[in-house]
């Protein structure tokens, strides 16, 4: 499942969502809205997306991981708006019969949508604005 969103998820519904009788464990990633980057206070964060370009992406991603890492499922939902500190920005949530795979493919999955997915980032901090380079360290 993808799904790109103003709205907020509720990451245990979508957990509870991937329970099944084959899965032994439920991987999470979840990327949050932090205060700080590059050493100074950040206020908010805009984020902006491709929709058509990035579900493509992500779908992509999603269907490797499956594939590549053997997991049972792949949920990648991402935000965009006007963020504020604390804010969810993405979730990345993988089933599998083992937390091996389902590790992997959780981190190949954030690491690829990281390089491939078009997203933009503008902080807003109390000297002004700035879009955040994607694949920066401090976008991890």
């Amino acid at each position: 499942m993808i799904r790109i969103t103003r709205s907020d998820f509720t990451v245990d519904e979508e957990v509870r969502q991937m329970k099944a009788s084959s899965v032994g464990g439920i991987v999470t990633f979840i990327g949050t809205v932090r205060g700080e980057s590059e050493g100074e206070a950040i206020d908010r964060m805009e984020i902006e997306i491709y929709p058509e370009m990035a579900e493509k992406q992500l779908r992509a991603i999603r269907d490797e991981s499956i594939e590549k890492f053997n997991v049972n499922e792949m949920r990648i939902i991402h935000r965009f708006g006007e963020l504020h500190l604390g804010d969810n920005i993405v979730l990345i949530a993988v089933s599998a019969g083992h937390r091996a795979e389902a590790f992997d493919a959780c981190r190949y999955a954030i690491d690829e949508l990281k390089k491939r997915v078009p997203i933009w980032k503008r902080e807003h901090t109390s000297t002004g604005e700035r879009w955040v380079e994607v694949g920066k360290p401090e976008d991890s």
